[in-house]
């Protein structure tokens, strides 16, 4: 049996980060995969979808100008975009495989499952660790309803050979607007069905309505308060239907959801504790075995459960694997929606602001007549930004084409608690986001 000082469980980013760091501080390590090696982000999840965005962000450009410079609408060829996102992700496991053997970090393929508190099993080898992390993600949830194996996932749509005409996607989430948004770019008739009138939880409802408003007038149509009771295969497509419901289409994607990696690695033979929504951690990221940490996706946690979030944990449950005895505190976290058009936010939760309407008040503020804007001609741009009693910024949320850039500069603003006279200190290049910055604070 090989012995480890530090077994990492998972080959996703939080796991390749940590499984680096422990191998500088001279630590044997090895990493476990059960899947792709590199994990969900870059192999299924935010790097080829945002290759697949990247086209549609293309077309809507040249569509914003038309009639001011341009005539026409690029057609997206879906054959040429996917061999296009094929030529980055089929590299993906094999190039991470092998940073980690040029590291002399061990790696094994297979299914983890825990023997008892220091031991696991995979691929019929038992290896033990002083210490453990577990780094699994997670998964699309598929609903339980009659016809679920008629579903497929995000992991299947973003692997189409060729789009079908009609796509359905179960959930009104930022997975299931990103992935309509690419689908109805390519030529697709997409319907997207929520279970309630709420789309993007988490974000702000008023700017969240505005990319629905948005996507609908792209051509996207909505069913809301419909919770689908039956997928039934006809020849061809697929029947949904329920009460006073029924569509018919070609591809039915369930994207109400993800649910945490962790059925099959045994945890009741370590004494690990966990639920259906994950794994409980103390602020060390420790679960109740002390020598056992868990980080990323597979947390069961209130902070967003995104890519960068997962490293930030890695790199701390390194420290925490070498004593730190300070608990891990979170930075500010944006929250985004790719698309032509992006809903991004930051600050204070939804669900804090509207526990206590009367401590906030907010301004939203229509940016398609700044310049920045109106180059672009994003004549929909707007920003919320919500105060406290003091006046003081706890949440923005940016709506347009330049949302994801302007929310990474607020990102520095708040956490860094930079005054309007400290920013009025700088000279930024113009025309551009940065240079309305002082305007905001």
């Amino acid at each position: 049996m090989k012995n480890y000082d530090a077994i990492v469980i998972g080959g996703g980013p939080g796991g390749i980060a940590a499984a680096y760091d422990l191998k500088e501080q001279n630590k044997s390590v090895a990493v476990i995969e059960a899947d792709l090696w590199g994990g969900t982000c870059p192999n299924r999840g935010c790097d080829p979808k945002k290759i697949l965005m990247s086209a549609v962000e293309a077309k809507a450009r040249v569509e914003k100008l038309n009639g001011k410079g341009f005539n026409t609408s690029p057609e997206i060829h879906w054959e040429e975009l996917m061999k296009f996102k094929r030529s980055y992700t089929e590299s993906v496991p094999s190039n991470t495989k092998k940073g980690f053997e040029d590291a002399e970090i061990d790696t094994f393929e297979g299914q983890a499952e825990f023997i008892d508190a220091h031991t696991i099993e995979v691929a019929d080898e038992r290896l033990s660790a002083k210490q453990f992390l577990i780094a699994t993600g997670q998964r699309p949830a598929i609903l339980p309803i009659e016809g679920q194996e008629y579903l497929q996932t995000s992991t299947d749509f973003l692997n189409l050979d060729n789009l079908p005409e009609r796509i359905a996607f179960i959930g009104a989430g930022y997975i299931a607007f990103e992935l309509a948004t690419i689908a109805n770019a390519a030529g697709a008739e997409v319907h997207v069905i929520q279970h309630n009138d709420q789309p993007l939880k988490g974000f702000d409802k008023e700017l969240a309505m505005n990319l629905t408003d948005h996507l609908k007038n792209k051509g996207i149509t909505f069913h809301f308060n419909v919770d689908v009771a039956k997928v039934e295969p006809l020849d061809p497509g697929y029947r949904l239907s329920a009460d006073n419901f029924e569509l018919i289409t070609d591809m039915v994607v369930a994207a109400a959801g993800r649910v945490p990696n962790i059925e099959t690695l045994k945890l009741d033979k370590a004494g690990v504790t966990y639920s259906k929504r994950g794994i409980p951690v103390d602020e060390h990221l420790r679960t109740n075995q002390s020598h056992i940490f868990a980080c990323g996706d597979v947390l069961e946690k209130a902070y967003p459960k995104l890519t960068p979030v997962s490293g930030f944990e890695a790199s701390y449950v390194v420290n925490a694997m070498n004593g730190e005895t300070e608990p891990i505190h979170y930075p500010l976290i944006p929250s985004l929606v790719f698309g032509d058009q992006k809903l991004a936010r930051i600050g204070l939760s939804e669900k804090e602001l509207s526990e206590h309407p009367e401590k906030y008040h907010s301004e939203t503020m229509e940016l398609g007549s700044w310049f920045t804007y109106f180059r672009i001609n994003d004549q929909e741009a707007k920003i919320k930004l919500v105060y406290d009693d003091q006046k003081k910024i706890v949440a923005i949320t940016c709506f347009s084409e330049l949302a994801d850039e302007l929310i990474n500069y607020f990102n520095l603003i708040l956490e860094k608690k930079v005054s309007h006279e400290e920013l009025a200190d700088f000279i930024f290049a113009y025309p551009t986001p940065a240079s309305d910055l002082e305007y905001f604070i």
